[in-house]
C-alpha cells in the first residue's frame, strides 16, 4: 500500500509562515485576556460520548468523530448498536468541556470563574473555505456570574483583541433568546415550534422575508400570525431604541429585566470599548447552539462576510452535570478564519527584536565553530533572533531567501577569517 503524502481530508499542514502568525495570534489572546482576569485551563481532547451526545451541541452532535472501545471491552460480534462499540469521542467545542471540568472542579476554583481555554476541535463536516475537520477555538467563558457584567467583559476582552490585530469596520451584533421567544409568543406561534421558528428567522439574510413567510406558512400558521412576526422586525431599529420599542410593544411577553439588561449591555461596551466597531442589537440573530438560553452574540467582518466570533449565556448546562443551575456565558473566536483573513492580507508578525544570520564556510574547524556558537549566543542574550546554517554554493541565492524570511544581517564565516568577528 503506497504511503499518502497529503493530509486527511478537512485537515492541514501548517507551513512555517502560518505558524509564525498562528504562534503569535495565540500569545496575543492570551495576552490580552489576561488583562482582564482570565485564567488559563485545559480540558482533553477525548470527551465521554454521553457528554457529547447530551442534547446540547445542536447539528454538531452529527459531526463526532466518534472513538471504539479498546482491547476486550470491543465486542463486535455481540453489539447489537452503535453504543456497544463507542465510549468516547473527539470535542466538537470547548464549551462542553469546560461544564464538565467547572463540575468537577467547581470546589477548587475561584467564584466566578473566568476561563481561557484554547485548543483543537474535531468536526465530520464538509470542507469549505475557513473550514476544516480539526480546527483551534479559543473560548473565553464566565461562570457563576449571573449579572450583564459578564456579557460586557466578554464583548470588551474580544473586541480589544481584534482591534490589537488592526481589523477594523467590524460589527458585534446582540440579541437575546428570550426576545426571540417574546416576539414569537407575541405573534401566535406555539411554544413547541419556536426551534423551528427560530431555524427558519436564521435563513432571513438568505431567502429574505418572503422566504421565511413562505416556510412558516408551511408550517401551518395563518398569513395574520406570519405578517403580525415579520412587521416586528420591519420596525425594530438596531439600536437602544428597537430594544425599548420591543419592550413596550410586546407589553407582557417581554420582561423588563430582558429588555434594560440588553440596553444596558449595550452602553456600557459603547462607553467603555478600547478599539473602534460597531454594536448593534439584531432581534434576527439567533445562534444554532440549544444550549444558549439569554444573551448571544457574535462579532461580524465586512472583509470576511461572516462571522468570525460568537457566543452567549448558557445558564442551564452545567446543571446538567451537578443537578443545580450555573450561570455561564462565554465568546469564541473563529481562530481559524482570523488566521486566514491575516494571511490573505498579508500581515506581518510585529517584530521583537532583529534577525540574524551566521553563514559558515563548508568544513568549518572546531575553533571556528566555538567562535561562531559563542557570538550568536551574545545576540541571542540581547534580544536577537540567529539562525547558524551552512553555506550553499549559490550564496546569492541563499541570502535572498533569508532576506525574505526577515534576516536583516547576515554573516558570512570563513575559517580563516572567523577570529575577524
Amino acid at each position: 500500500m503506497a504511503l499518502k503524502k497529503k493530509p486527511v481530508t478537512g485537515m492541514k499542514d501548517m507551513l512555517p509562515k502560518e505558524m509564525e502568525i498562528r504562534d503569535y495570534v495565540i500569545q496575543l489572546i492570551k495576552d490580552t485576556y489576561k488583562t482582564y482576569g482570565f485564567s488559563s485551563m485545559e480540558t482533553p481532547c477525548v470527551e465521554h460520548i454521553e457528554n457529547l451526545c447530551s442534547k446540547q451541541g445542536g447539528d454538531n452532535e452529527k459531526l463526532i468523530f466518534k472513538i471504539l472501545k479498546r482491547g476486550e471491552k470491543l465486542k463486535i460480534d455481540t453489539a447489537k448498536e452503535e453504543n456497544d462499540l463507542v465510549d468516547g469521542g473527539l470535542r466538537y467545542d470547548l464549551t462542553v468541556p469546560l461544564a464538565r471540568y467547572y463540575a468537577n472542579h467547581s470546589n477548587e476554583l475561584p467564584a466566578p470563574f473566568k476561563a481561557l481555554q484554547i485548543g483543537n476541535v474535531w468536526r465530520a463536516d464538509r470542507p469549505q473555505k475557513g473550514r476544516f475537520r480539526q480546527f483551534m477555538q479559543c473560548d473565553i467563558d464566565i461562570l457563576g456570574e449571573s449579572g450583564n457584567l459578564a456579557e460586557i467583559e466578554l464583548i470588551l476582552a474580544t473586541t480589544a483583541m481584534l482591534g490589537k490585530l488592526n481589523f477594523k469596520n467590524f460589527t458585534v451584533c446582540i440579541n437575546d433568546r428570550n426576545i426571540l421567544k417574546a416576539m414569537a409568543a407575541y405573534s401566535g406561534f406555539k411554544e413547541e415550534d419556536y426551534d423551528e421558528v427560530f431555524i427558519i428567522l436564521d435563513k432571513m439574510d438568505k431567502i429574505g422575508a418572503e422566504g421565511v413567510a413562505a416556510e412558516l406558512q408551511e408550517m401551518g400558521y395563518t398569513k395574520e400570525n406570519v405578517d403580525t412576526y415579520l412587521k416586528l422586525f420591519e420596525e425594530v431599529a438596531p439600536n437602544a431604541e428597537g430594544i425599548r420599542y420591543l419592550k413596550e410593544k410586546l407589553g407582557d411577553y417581554l420582561a423588563d429585566q430582558t429588555a434594560d439588561g440588553m440596553e444596558m449591555i449595550i452602553s456600557s461596551v459603547e462607553a467603555a470599548k478600547e478599539c473602534e466597531f460597531n454594536i448593534k442589537f439584531d432581534p434576527t440573530l439567533v445562534r444554532g447552539q440549544s444550549y444558549y438560553t439569554g444573551t448571544i452574540f457574535e462579532v461580524t467582518m465586512d472583509d470576511f462576510g461572516g462571522s468570525v466570533a460568537g457566543g452567549g449565556r448558557y445558564d442551564k448546562m452545567i446543571g446538567k452535570f451537578t443537578g443545580q443551575d450555573t450561570p455561564a456565558c462565554g465568546f469564541s473566536i473563529g481562530f481559524e478564519r482570523i488566521v486566514m483573513l491575516l494571511l490573505e492580507n498579508g500581515y506581518e508578525v510585529p517584530s521583537k527584536g532583529s534577525k540574524k544570520a551566521y553563514l559558515l564556510e563548508k568544513n568549518m574547524p572546531k575553533e571556528g565553530m566555538l567562535k561562531v556558537l559563542a557570538l550568536a549566543k551574545a545576540d541571542r542574550e540581547a534580544g536577537k533572533q540567529v539562525l547558524i546554517v551552512n553555506m550553499k554554493k549559490n550564496k546569492k541565492f541563499q541570502k535572498e531567501q533569508l532576506m525574505t524570511e526577515g534576516y536583516e544581517e547576515i554573516t558570512d564565516c570563513y575559517a580563516d577569517s572567523v577570529d575577524k568577528l
